[in-house]
């Protein structure tokens, strides 16, 4: 498991990527900003069941898609206290730098639209539903 997490944030450290998923023998690394690349994931991507990641930050809205995404463990600089408690209820192992209370939106001056969006979420698929909302609304 070290093995897998520790590739992941050397991608995610060395390539400047804002998340990357490792398993054995494949790895998905993108550069988009926010929640949108994860969510594509879901609509489409490739099953990365057990896959271990990191991720630049990784607050509520995040960690309920990597419990969707079925990852066997998250690192990420900055993660919220939230995140943690949401990835440990669903075994899988956090790991970060930085914990923060929540996460803030870009400017600083407030919380994130995805952690607004999903403080009410108790499941990973209401966190969605909360999620793709709020995302059409900041289209």
């Amino acid at each position: 498991m070290e093995e897998m997490l520790s590739r992941a944030r050397e991608i995610l450290e060395k390539e400047g990527c804002t998340f990357v998923l490792c398993s054995h023998e494949t790895i998905y690394k993108s550069t988009q900003r926010g929640i949108r690349p994860l969510v594509a994931l879901l609509d489409g991507g490739p099953d990365v069941t057990g896959f271990y990641a990191a991720d630049k930050v990784v607050g509520r809205a995040a960690a309920f898609v990597y419990c969707l995404l079925g990852v066997k463990a998250v690192f990420a600089p900055v993660m919220s206290e939230a995140a943690v408690e949401i990835l440990r209820n669903h075994n899988i192992e956090p790991d970060w730098i930085t914990l923060t209370p929540a996460i803030r939106n870009r400017a600083g001056d407030g919380l994130c639209p995805m952690e607004t969006a999903t403080q009410t979420s108790a499941t990973p698929q209401k966190a969605l539903e909360a999620i793709r909302g709020a995302l059409a609304h900041l289209r």
